[in-house]
């Protein structure tokens, strides 16, 4: 085991005198050394819940022989921070999760060990994190929120979000706005639809890294306090079974995973997570690998934002096994952390609910969630979520206009500035230009609060995977690193044609260039941390829209 380099031998008198303290005793030396990664804390309601999952973990470690350590690792609430300048530092630290987990697994020799998870940024990391270490590792999703229920209606976070736009537009009271403030998250879990948070858990179970049905289990029930122990038993059987993340999260898993995607209606954010985490395993995978898939593969949930449908409606249709079942001859095979092969754990699922998950042939789409656009202001691309997108905005010609930060922009909004037909650019917001990359949810769900049928918004930042409509994201190359966005100018014709995977502004080669050399990146004060990020970004130019900083 790697923890006898710890634990084995006279030399190690010293390493044991201080594992003596902690709690060890002789007979504890002889069982492998398993450390959980706990991302609780008391600020994200996804993870306020994970300390007492994590006791079932320990609980289920040692019943099956191991010996449980634990420690924490960050998170931030996406939440929270959307629409000021915390947003800056979410995707950003999805990297320093997982330095910190290597580091603190590698250097204490573990032999194996559990990722107690939840949320956005920190779902990837922990999956970035086990293909990075490769020893035997397994993730426990702490579940999805339950939905809320304001002035009659069921509700969850874009509930409240929508209604700040609803609000301003005069299309509900402020006692109603502040009904759905207080019942649209009722407690712990991540947000109630197939929002980021609860996408990535999704990718995680189909990656084969979480125990089946551990995706769309309620965080608040006694089904997940099962799993977490569960998990902890299941961990030592990986170790014993010597089954490491590089023999799971195979080229072949990425596909099956990508193909789940897109039949459910993830989040965009997808074509950040899978590409880097892949990369971690020198497996290729990019938006345009998501944007083959979806031709082929049709949407069959129709889950919040995209749909009605909450996380726990999915649940009790049979969750992502059910997802599976479906998806069964589409599948390839490949190893799961149950120990099972994915395709016998489609085979061994059933369909609870017919129109929740619904067959090939009646599909809500006949497409996936994702399509992948490029044109003259997005030559490597850029990344819509279409299945969230109305049948009449599927093409669509309108003026620009132009936002370089996202006050200004929700201030026209919330002024009633904005008209129907316009399409929205709102720039340097990408990994190196803002830095970091933020999610634009706070407009775009004012924006749809407010009614309009007709308005499309562009960024080379992203959206939250709360986000519908017409929003279309990821540009690339970004503004502050020479992208054609930087170009346009309130006024310019875009031309936005999702079918035919296309987007350009009305502007010759020669207009672009011309303007080109006139763009001038916004002065941004950056602290420290937000500086080195973009460095990282800046000086390692990307080769199409996942890159990662390395």
């Amino acid at each position: 085991m790697l923890s006898d380099t710890v634990k084995k031998g006279i030399q190690r008198a010293p390493n044991r005198a201080l594992l003596r303290a902690d709690g060890l005793t002789d007979a504890d030396f002889k069982k492998p050394f398993i450390a959980i990664a706990n991302s609780y804390n008391n600020i994200i309601p996804g993870h306020i819940h994970l300390n007492e999952l994590k006791e079932e973990v320990k609980k289920g470690i040692e019943d099956a022989g191991g010996y449980p350590f634990e420690y924490g690792v960050p998170g931030i609430c996406d939440g929270i921070i959307m629409g000021h300048g915390g947003m800056r530092y979410s995707l950003a630290s999805r990297e320093t999760i997982a330095d910190c987990i290597e580091l603190m697994t590698h250097a204490h020799c573990f032999d194996g060990w559990v990722g107690v998870t939840n949320c956005d940024k920190i779902t990837p990391a922990m999956l970035m994190a086990a293909a990075r270490i490769n020893i035997p590792a397994i993730i426990l999703t702490g579940g999805p929120m339950d939905a809320g229920t304001a002035n009659n209606n069921q509700c969850d976070l874009i509930s409240a979000f929508e209604a700040v736009g609803q609000y301003s537009a005069g299309k509900i009271t402020e006692q109603q706005l502040q009904e759905i403030e207080k019942n649209c998250c009722p407690g712990a879990g991540s947000c109630a639809g197939l929002f980021t948070a609860n996408t990535m858990a999704c990718m995680t179970e189909a990656l084969g890294m979480s125990l089946t049905g551990c995706a769309t289990t309620l965080a608040i029930s006694e089904k997940k306090k099962k799993q977490a122990y569960e998990t902890g038993r299941q961990i030592v059987k990986l170790i014993k079974a010597n089954l490491t993340p590089k023999d799971i999260m195979t080229e072949d898993a990425f596909q099956n995973a990508v193909t789940v995607d897109m039949a459910i209606g993830g989040s965009t954010n997808t074509t950040l997570h899978i590409p880097s985490i892949a990369k971690e395993l020198n497996i290729d995978i990019t938006p345009d690998t998501f944007d083959k898939i979806a031709k082929t593969t049709p949407n069959i949930c129709s889950i919040r934002p995209s749909g009605s449908y909450f996380m726990k409606d999915l649940d009790t249709a049979g969750g992502i096994p059910s997802v599976l079942n479906r998806l069964k001859d589409r599948l390839k095979d490949s190893k799961t952390v149950n120990l099972k092969s994915i395709k016998e754990i489609a085979e061994q699922s059933q369909i609870l609910n017919p129109e929740i998950i619904r067959p090939l042939d009646n599909p809500y789409h006949k497409e996936g969630g994702i399509a992948v656009l490029k044109g003259n202001i997005a030559k490597n691309g850029s990344v819509i979520k279409q299945t969230a997108v109305n049948k009449d905005m599927l093409i669509h010609t309108g003026p620009a206009k132009v936002f370089e930060d996202e006050d200004t922009l929700m201030k026209a909004i919330l002024e009633n500035k904005i008209n129907e037909g316009d399409v929205i650019i709102i720039r340097y917001q990408g990994k190196a230009g803002a830095p970091g990359m933020p999610e634009m949810l706070s407009p775009t769900s004012a924006i749809m609060g407010a009614g309009y049928k007709k308005v499309v918004l562009i960024t080379d930042g992203r959206f939250s995977g709360g986000t519908r409509g017409p929003c279309i994201g990821h540009i690339d190359p970004e503004a502050y690193l020479g992208g054609a966005i930087a170009a346009v100018k309130d006024g310019d014709m875009i031309e936005i044609d999702i079918p035919a995977r296309t987007l350009n502004a009305r502007l010759t080669d020669e207009q672009i260039q011309k303007r080109m050399k006139q763009a001038k990146p916004p002065e941004r004060t950056l602290t420290h941390f937000l500086k080195q990020y973009r460095e990282k970004v800046s000086s390692n130019p990307k080769t199409h829209i996942n890159s990662a900083p390395q």
